[in-house]
């Protein structure tokens, strides 16, 4: 009795064994099997003929490599939109600490409209992948409006060139950065000026230089020289704490 359970458990072990060998061969030969050994030898014939393209000519396999690593460079410093915000309100605490009789009018403008459209909530950032750009939409999607909640009257795509206020790329805003150039100055005050006034160029060496001198001159302490006329007639100068007298000689 016992051994025929013995004989009985051997054979169904063997069964199994031969059962998950079968159920292998069987998966290898069907068509998910054929197809991912076909996918894989593709994959290693593709990354083969890569690596003997790049040896035969490597300067197209550098351009490749360049675009590729340039692609990826972009990607990771694509700017979100935290760092929009980031830099809004850097660039308004920056104008704020100027007068407005100084501050550029145009940066003023610029940054005026972004803070008022980001308070009404009408701002999107929209994220490419390799840059990022910031619009305007018409209204605030929490809003109750029915223009605002119908989907028929959506801001088509065709109209999102039109409504684009900034560019993210490389880890700049580059609009935002362009209009705060010279921010501090205010070109209201210089447009009434003629051409000739108006216009302005970088000083030369030898103008900058003299101007450094004078600058330097300007800190020294102011000498002041007092003529006295002793009983025997001989003039004296006393200059700096010290009596010079008329002779050349030289006393304290």
């Amino acid at each position: 009795m016992a051994a025929s359970c013995v004989l009985r458990r051997l054979c169904s072990t063997a069964a199994a064994a031969q059962g998950k060998g079968t159920r292998w061969e069987r998966l290898k030969s069907s068509r998910v099997g054929v197809w991912c050994r076909g996918l894989l030898g593709d994959y290693k014939e593709a990354c083969r003929e890569a690596i003997v393209g790049a040896r035969e000519r490597p300067f197209k396999a550098s351009v490749y490599m360049a675009l590729l690593g340039g692609t990826y460079a972009c990607y990771r410093t694509n700017p979100d939109n935290t760092s929009f915000q980031t830099d809004l309100l850097e660039t308004s605490n920056k104008l704020a600490l100027l007068s407005p009789w100084i501050r550029s009018g145009t940066s003023d403008g610029h940054v005026q409209n972004l803070v008022k459209l980001g308070n009404e909530g009408r701002l999107r950032y929209l994220s490419l992948g390799v840059a990022s750009v910031t619009y305007v939409v018409s209204f605030d999607p929490e809003s109750s409006l029915y223009e605002a909640q119908c989907s028929a009257l959506s801001v088509p795509w065709a109209e999102l060139p039109g409504r684009v206020l900034d560019v993210g790329f490389a880890g700049r805003w580059w609009v935002l950065h362009h209009k705060m150039k010279d921010y501090d100055i205010n070109e209201e005050e210089f447009k009434h000026l003629p051409p000739a006034l108006a216009a302005t160029s970088a000083p030369s060496a030898q103008e900058t230089a003299q101007n450094e001198r004078l600058h330097r001159e300007s800190l020294k302490a102011l000498v002041m020289e007092v003529e006295e006329e002793k009983a025997d007639g001989v003039v004296s100068i006393q200059k700096e704490g010290e009596i010079v007298a008329a002779g050349g000689e030289r006393s304290t």
